[in-house]
Formats: C-alpha cells, sequence, structure tokens
C-alpha cells in the first residue's frame, strides 16, 4: 500500500514539476518579448539633451494642472509649493489639497503664500463622483496659479478627485508628496503629447521612477553627477526591480499599446478621458493601475487610437525602503492593489472586445504577476523536494528548475542593468555598476524567493478579503557622513528653478 502511495506521489511531483518548468519558460519567453521590443525603441530613441528641452519651450506646450494632495506636511509643503510655482513651463497652476492633515499644513500654505478664500463660484470640472466635503478653497494673492484645497480627510484617490473638479486647464500631474523631481520632468511628459499625429491622442504619459536612496539632492534636483548607488542590499536589489520593471516591462507594453500602469508618483492625464471613466476609485489600494485600465477600457469603446504611453527618460526619483520589515510591508500592499486593479476589471481577461489588453496586458499581469509568485512557490518547494529524493528524475527535474528560475531572475536582472548603462548611464562610477550586476546575479539566491512569500502572502489577504493597512514608511533624510538614506541638502524643498 505504502509503495502505490509512494509511486501516485512521484507521479504527482512529476507533473507539478512539469507545469512549473514550463510556466517559468512561458514567463522567461514573455520577458524576453518586451526586452528585445524595449532594446528597438531604445536603439531609435535618440537621446534629447536639456537643451533641446529648453528649446521645446519655445512651443507652445498645453497648460497644465499639477495636483499635489498633502497629508500632515506641514514641514514641508511650503519649500514643495515653492518650488513648483518655479518650474520649467509657461502656463500651469498648482492645486495642493489638504487632505483633512491634523497638523498645519493649511495654515502655513494660508500664511506663508497670503491666501484668501475665493468667494465667488469656483468652475468645477464635473466629475460626477462626491468626495470627501470641502471647507474652504484659496487662491494665493501673491501667484494667481496657486490654489489650496481644504477639504476633509478622504485619502489619495479622493483629494486627487477633488483636485480634478477644482483644476482648470485641460492635462492635470498626479504628484506623490515625496517625489524629488527631474529638472526637466514636465517638459518631458508633455512633449510627446504635443507632438502626437494628427489622429493620435495621447491620454496619458508617465515616465521612469529612479531610486534617490544614496544620492545628494541639491537644491531640489537629482543631477547626473550626484546619482549614486546605496550600499544597502535592499536598496540596490530594489534599483534592479525598478530598472527592469521600467526599462524593460513598461517600454516593452507601451510599445504595443498595452501599458496598464502609470506610477503613482508622477503620471499626466488628459482630463477629459480621466472625467468620462469617473476619475480615481477610492475603494482600491491600487488606485493609479485601476484607472489605467478603465481608461483602456474606454478606449477600446469608443474605438479610439489614443494611446496611453511610457518616457523612457527618468521624471523623478523616490526614497525606497531600506528596513526589510517596511519593504514587506509595501510589497504585501503592492500585491494586494493588483489584485484589486484586475478583479474590479475581471471581464476584459480574454474578451475579444479589448482586444490586445484583453489578450495579452490583462493575461501577463494576471497570470505572470499576479499568480506568479505562487507558482515560483511552488517551483522552489519542488527544488528542495527534488534535492530530497537525491536520484533520479527528483533530481534531474530539480535542476533544471533550478536553473529556469536562475534564468528567469538573475539574468534578465543582469539585462535591466546592462539596459541603464547602455542608454542613460546614470551611475558613473564603475563600482556601482558592479555591485549592480553582482546583486542581479545574486537575486535568485536570496531576494526573489522572499519577495515571493511576501507576494503569495499579500494575495491570500487579497483574497479573504482583509481589510489593508498602509503603515508608516521610514524616511530619513540626511546628508553627508556614511548613511545610505536619500542624502538631502538642509533646507532643500522638493524641486528649485535650474540655476
Amino acid at each position: 500500500m505504502s509503495g502505490m502511495w509512494a509511486e501516485l506521489g512521484m507521479v504527482v511531483y512529476h507533473i507539478v514539476a512539469v507545469i512549473t518548468i514550463l510556466y517559468v519558460a512561458f514567463s522567461t519567453g514573455a520577458y524576453l518579448l518586451m526586452y528585445f521590443a524595449a532594446a528597438k525603441d531604445l536603439r531609435k530613441d535618440k537621446d534629447v539633451s536639456g537643451l533641446q528641452y529648453s528649446k521645446a519651450l519655445e512651443n507652445e506646450l498645453a497648460p497644465l494642472s499639477i495636483l499635489v494632495p498633502a497629508y500632515n506636511e506641514g514641514g514641508n509643503i511650503v519649500s514643495s509649493a515653492r518650488s513648483l510655482l518655479s518650474i520649467n513651463y509657461k502656463q500651469f497652476e498648482v492645486i495642493v489639497i489638504n487632505d483633512g492633515s491634523k497638523d498645519d499644513t493649511a495654515q502655513r500654505m494660508i500664511d506663508e503664500f497670503d491666501m484668501s478664500p475665493i468667494s465667488n463660484r469656483v468652475p468645477f470640472s464635473a466629475l460626477g463622483k462626491s468626495t470627501a466635503p470641502i471647507r474652504h478653497i484659496y487662491r494665493s494673492l501673491q501667484h494667481p496659479n496657486l490654489v489650496l484645497v481644504d477639504k476633509e480627510n478622504g485619502g489619495k484617490a479622493d483629494a486627487l478627485n477633488a483636485g480634478i473638479n477644482v483644476s482648470r486647464y485641460p492635462y492635470f500631474a498626479s504628484l506623490d508628496g515625496d517625489t524629488v523631481l527631474d529638472t526637466d520632468a514636465f517638459i518631458k511628459v508633455m512633449k510627446p503629447i504635443m507632438e502626437a499625429k494628427p489622429d493620435e491622442e495621447i491620454v496619458a504619459t508617465g515616465g521612469s521612477v529612479g531610486i534617490a536612496n544614496g544620492s545628494i539632492v541639491d537644491t531640489g534636483y537629482l543631477s547626473s553627477d550626484n546619482v549614486m548607488l546605496s550600499r544597502n542590499p535592499y536598496v540596490i536589489m530594489q534599483v534592479i526591480e525598478y530598472l527592469r520593471g521600467f526599462l524593460m516591462g513598461r517600454i516593452g507594453l507601451s510599445s504595443f499599446n498595452m501599458l496598464i500602469l502609470v506610477s503613482g508618483a508622477f503620471g499626466v492625464f488628459k482630463k477629459s478621458w480621466v472625467i468620462e471613466v469617473g476619475g480615481y476609485e477610492t475603494e482600491t489600494i491600487g488606485e493609479d493601475m485601476e484607472l489605467i485600465v478603465r481608461l483602456h477600457r474606454l478606449l477600446r469603446k469608443k474605438k479610439s487610437k489614443g494611446r496611453i504611453i511610457y518616457i523612457p527618460e527618468p521624471v523623478c526619483w523616490t526614497e525606497a525602503p531600506e528596513s526589510r520589515k517596511i519593504l514587506r510591508r509595501q510589497r504585501i500592499r503592492w500585491q494586494r492593489g493588483l489584485f484589486e486593479s484586475l478583479w474590479r476589471n475581471k471581464d476584459m481577461l480574454f474578451n475579444p472586445r479589448y482586444g490586445r489588453i484583453g489578450f495579452a496586458a490583462m493575461p501577463l499581469f494576471m497570470f505572470v504577476e499576479l499568480l506568479g509568485p505562487v507558482v515560483e512557490l511552488i517551483g522552489l518547494i519542488m527544488i528542495v523536494l527534488g534535492l530530497v529524493l537525491k536520484a533520479g528524475a527528483g533530481w534531474e527535474i530539480s535542476a533544471s528548475l533550478t536553473l529556469m528560475m536562475i534564468l528567469y531572475g538573475s539574468l534578465l536582472s543582469t539585462g535591466a542593468v546592462l539596459f541603464e548603462e547602455w542608454r542613460f548611464h546614470h551611475y558613473n562610477r564603475m563600482s556601482d555598476v558592479f555591485r549592480l550586476v553582482l546583486h542581479a546575479l545574486s537575486e535568485s539566491f536570496w531576494y526573489r524567493p522572499m519577495l515571493t512569500v511576501w507576494r503569495v502572502i499579500g494575495l491570500v489577504q487579497a483574497i479573504r478579503g482583509k481589510k489593508a493597512q498602509w503603515g508608516e514608511m521610514t524616511r530619513v533624510n540626511v546628508i553627508g557622513g556614511s548613511s545610505d538614506t536619500i542624502k538631502i541638502r538642509p533646507e532643500s524643498p522638493l524641486i528649485q528653478p535650474k540655476k
């Protein structure tokens, strides 16, 4: 009897192992396809210099509303707003949305910029979605293009919806409060919109997000000379992840007009399209991806040639988690947000009505990004079982799985590092490039298995319907010394005018 069960167990083991190998092969093939698509686009893409971006200012770029949600940002909201007022752009407005802060965020804005309540009627944009009550709307007497919306707390998505309602211009940019902008960020993301073909409409744009930990942010800018790699191994691995996700994944998807995620850290949208889909969804923690998916849905419904595009050039930099605890919390939350976005739009999956979005983009995110960690965890278990079996097919399958998972993780990550070095060359020190490559090759042996477990936990929590807990993102902004945190000059605001 025990022999029969052992034989049955071996059969199940072989079936599961073969399915896992085929799955990893499929995932690797999908990423290789995006790898070559990205390489083709990067090769065609000309290296646009700062001078050429300055020349772009000579042309009439579309007016832009910059939305800045703020919650308990009293310590830096004034410097951030003042910096945004000095951006390299012609016609724009800055709308700070105080989302029910418990500190003096609103009062600091009012005092510093001599803001006065708007007594006349505010031209709302007819989003058609209620937001948390707005207490007052103020306009600066010093800067007519600076507006403060003081509202009750409703979360980031709700604050952005309120900002959309108050905004005046046809395009809006959404910013995270901790984002450090590239010097020409707004020109970079708006230039493709203004250069679109007559029969083409750009609905949204996004660009690369870099990790600033270890670098020096001087006067709010992160210049190429100041980009340095942290010595924290968790941060280094996140740099590699961002390179793989942005330079390979999103460029490849954008080239086929299948981009279904624009980073919440910085994105530009055509307001009329966002209003038509109902704005940001407040009941999900992945509001950025969920909005893009609904925009694709509307594009297909209207049979529009509109595009959602990705810009290879970095447009902003952000601070990454430096501790295992915060990183774990972040990745669980991301996986929950991915599940919620896909679940809300599950009718698009393999639906002929949505074309390549339904048959390529959605399945890719469903089976590779969402369910991939489950299969990878099974693969790790298969490897351990193969080593326990020690001989025969079990050992061969274990070796095959090990090789496939190394190829899937480490080599693709190394390719992303080489992409960055070939196209942008932000890391000028050879020691930084060497450490990036070394850590990329080590990814499959420690970092990826750790993320796999966390992402499975996030998926289980999402399926169980457990309420999301955002927690705190610990930030330590210092300068000098040997700290591996982001280094910011004292009194440095978000951005400052170029000198």
